[in-house]
């Protein structure tokens, strides 16, 4: 027998929620075979099996939310016979508390009372978690009013969280038995029904409303994480900043040769990101502390380049999928997969490995018209580099001969913030003076 747990799907994901099991109880699964999909505020993914065997007990229903390591299956030995008591699932549609009221309501047996706290749940034909139904019974929630962010508008848990919290609801203490009684003894049971719910009532915290003067948004999941996550960050980066502009005019006559030949044969554009992560992939060759995590009081020098490229997903949060060995891809590899993957990422399709374990990170604001970003390290990295806008303006240009003229080009900033501890200034700013050179000189046309 092999716990099956609900695995670490990113560094800031401390729960999940099982969207769908591919397998039933009895079921024969293979190793690496689909046996979840699970549902985060970062990514959809199917998960595979660790190991070959029997599905011989599902802990957690569809529509659950458990935290990262929480035992969610059991898988026996090929063949082996399904758990004799299959509680747990049925657990979560008929919770234990029910089962109590019952020794007290055996003898008299009139009509049942109705439940008025479970009407709106009761009502719906919305497909609802227990963690859902309970939350929504303890507020007196209408399931009717609430738009569900889950895979196939499913409400979750989060759903009624920021419900409860732009209403400023709370808990019921009177209404929290019923709910969980009323569907078991009903039937036998008047008695059992106290009295119907109060309407919720304010509490002290700020309720969040909005006017014609301005809006309250209360902060997603994902934001609160982030910011955390930054924080962290702060506190624990001496964090210093360099930057180094670039002229990107030998890359530009590279890709304007091929622009449309490309996009017609990969379905895609090139952009400028594929160039400034080869020249930055073989500068860190040259200066490998920038290519480094910190672990307590050592560096940890990585002789492998997993290189994360931050994506943006549509304003409500950012995610980092990684480009694996990225030292050993040419540009084209290099283009496919960041365009993969950041499509991937945008779909929440990406799985948990692809968005975790980086050595350097790209932060790709150019693409939003930054000209100038501080960018906070993504731990436990040492650097993190902002790729700014490319426009063009006049600049200096010197000829063969030695004379200078003034020329309209393309260029733009690269900004890069770095860990104190890991290196001084003068060792980042060689490392981004290399990268300007291997941008300006490098014959790019020769390896596209």
């Amino acid at each position: 027998m092999a716990d099956i747990t609900l695995p670490q799907l990113g560094e800031t994901v401390t729960e999940g929620t099982i969207t769908k099991w591919f397998k039933k109880v009895g079921d024969t699964v293979a190793a690496d075979e689909p046996l979840f999909e699970v549902s985060t505020d970062k990514v959809d993914t199917e998960v595979p099996s660790p190991i070959s065997g029997t599905l011989t007990e599902i802990r957690v229903a569809e529509g659950d939310t458990v935290p990262v390591g929480t035992v969610i299956a059991v898988v026996g030995v090929a063949g082996a016979a399904p758990a004799p008591t299959p509680a747990p699932v049925v657990a979560a549609l008929a919770p234990t508390p029910a089962p109590a009221p019952a020794p007290v309501v055996a003898a008299p047996a009139p009509t049942p009372a109705p439940t008025p706290a479970q009407a709106p749940a009761a009502t719906s034909n919305k497909l609802l978690s227990p963690v859902v139904r309970r939350l929504v019974a303890e507020h007196g929630i209408d399931v009717n009013a609430l738009v569900g962010s889950g895979p196939g508008s499913r409400i979750t848990r989060e759903d009624v969280l920021d419900h409860i919290d732009r209403n400023g609801l709370k808990a019921t203490p009177a209404a929290a038995p019923t709910p969980v009684a009323a569907p078991v003894v009903a039937a036998p049971a008047p008695a059992a029904a106290p009295t119907p719910a109060p309407a919720p009532a304010p509490v002290s915290r700020p309720v969040v409303v909005s006017s014609e003067r301005e809006q309250v948004i209360a902060l997603t999941k994902i934001r609160k994480l982030t910011g955390s996550h930054m924080i962290m960050s702060k506190s624990t980066s001496p964090h210093a900043f360099s930057v180094v502009e670039v002229d990107y005019a030998n890359v530009d006559r590279a890709r304007t040769a091929i622009k449309e030949s490309w996009k017609a044969g990969e379905g895609f554009s090139l952009t400028y990101l594929p160039f400034i992560s080869r020249a930055i992939v073989d500068a860190l060759r040259e200066f490998p502390h920038l290519n480094a995590s910190i672990d307590g009081d050592n560096l940890i020098v990585h002789s492998y380049v997993d290189l994360g490229i931050a994506v943006d997903l549509d304003y409500t949060g950012l995610l980092v999928p990684v480009v694996r060995n990225a030292d050993g891809k040419r540009i084209r590899a290099i283009a496919r997969e960041i365009n993969d993957l950041a499509s991937r990422a945008r779909n929440r399709k990406l799985s948990p490995d692809e968005i975790q374990g980086g050595t350097f990170t790209i932060s790709n604001n150019g693409s939003a018209g930054s000209v100038l970003t501080m960018p906070i390290i993504n731990q436990p990295q040492v650097a993190i580099m902002s790729t700014d806008a490319i426009v063009r303006k006049p600049v200096v240009v010197t000829s063969s001969d030695g004379s200078e003229s003034i020329a309209i080009h393309p260029v733009g900033n690269l900004s890069m913030s770095w860990d104190h501890r890991a290196f001084d200034g003068a060792y980042a700013g060689r490392f981004l003076a290399r990268v300007k050179q291997i941008l300006e000189t490098q014959d790019w046309s020769a390896e596209l």
